[in-house]
């Protein structure tokens, strides 16, 4: 069915010491520009696709591009932006660098009020992680990523105190392409539920999920109260051609489920069915970079602040809206304030 959602009632944000979303992840430098020539093309990458580059690659594309923005990224660090973005507490834990793209990383979330515990790689972990991200006139995003220091995120790394104080614990899916970040999972999952911190699992992209199916399962089967993601991840997880299909899966595991289809806004397993939210309507589509991590920020915040699901992703929606309007994954506009001119906040 579908249904427009309901404003979101003013509720009682969590109190001083608690944080609505803490979210662990690759942390990444985002560099960005405007590709108008096709420069994608001469370094060898596929159109809209997320390319892995090695360390000994990095000046060569770095070179390439044009004039960059350059900010804290990853998909989850993005989202953990968005949160602040929209007045939330919210936290962050993954591992950078002791070199200047990992001092940029951390200067520039702590600036927006994100508490963070990042660990520091040590010799051999490699670079602070970047990603190179080739902006089409079309608004599509060639990625060309160097996972470096953010994916050697041991257990050893992972400390209690910010998941302990979370409503909710989100963890980024590409952190299975490494076998001590998968450890480290585990270990975050732990500690989310002995303090009763709900989890929600990203499933990151189509090749992630190709790569960790058979783990992402087992995590959502055993572990995972809220899954996010798009259609064709969801697909490729469960095996399944049809979208009733996998709602029908995720409802007998118990999970909440949210499916993000671009323009056409995003699907919800809710306990009386699958419930249709519209996307926010746009004039004009500059940048997709970052849609679905805004999606992810209103969509986890709102939950955090008890609102039901199809709200939730309402809010998640305004987000998204808001972010595909500019050049870059973060909000131009206050967050909080559309989302209480919307009656979402």
């Amino acid at each position: 069915m579908t249904s427009t959602p309901t404003p979101v009632s003013l509720r009682q944000k969590p109190g001083p010491n608690r944080l609505a979303v803490t979210g662990i992840g690759n942390a990444m430098l985002d560099i960005i520009t405007q590709d108008h020539d096709e420069v994608y093309r001469s370094l060898g990458l596929t159109k809209a696709a997320m390319h892995l580059i090695e360390e000994h690659q990095l000046d060569t594309f770095y070179a390439a591009m044009g004039p960059t923005l350059e900010m804290s990224g990853g998909s989850v660090a993005n989202s953990i932006a968005g949160v602040a973005a929209l007045g939330g507490t919210c936290g962050y834990i993954g591992k950078v660098a002791a070199d200047d793209f990992g001092e940029r990383f951390r200067h520039d979330l702590a600036s927006l009020g994100v508490e963070l515990d990042l660990a520091v790689a040590t010799d051999g972990e490699g670079a602070t992680g970047r990603c190179h991200v080739f902006i089409s006139p079309d608004a599509q995003r060639t990625m060309a990523t160097y996972l470096g220091a953010s994916n050697r995120l041991t257990a050893a790394d992972i400390r209690a105190d910010l998941i302990a104080r979370s409503e909710i614990t989100y963890v980024e899916g590409y952190l299975f392409d490494l076998p001590p970040a998968m450890e480290s999972v585990r270990k975050v999952v732990s500690i989310a539920h002995e303090h009763d911190s709900m989890v929600a699992l990203s499933l990151s992209d189509m090749f992630c999920v190709e790569r960790h199916q058979r783990d992402f399962l087992d995590l959502v089967t055993s572990d995972v109260d809220v899954l996010l993601a798009n259609e064709h991840e969801v697909r490729a997880l469960f095996g399944l051609g049809d979208l009733d299909h996998v709602f029908e899966a995720l409802d007998e595991l118990g999970v909440l489920g949210v499916v993000t289809r671009g323009p056409q806004g995003a699907d919800v397993a809710t306990l009386s069915g699958v419930v249709h939210v519209p996307a926010h309507d746009v004039a004009h589509v500059v940048d997709q970079n970052g849609a679905g991590d805004m999606f992810a920020s209103g969509f986890l915040y709102g939950l955090a602040l008890g609102a039901d699901p199809v709200e939730a992703a309402g809010l998640g929606s305004l987000c998204a809206g808001e972010v595909i309007t500019h050049l870059g994954a973060r909000p131009e506009t206050d967050l909080e304030l559309l989302g209480i001119e919307a009656g979402l906040l």
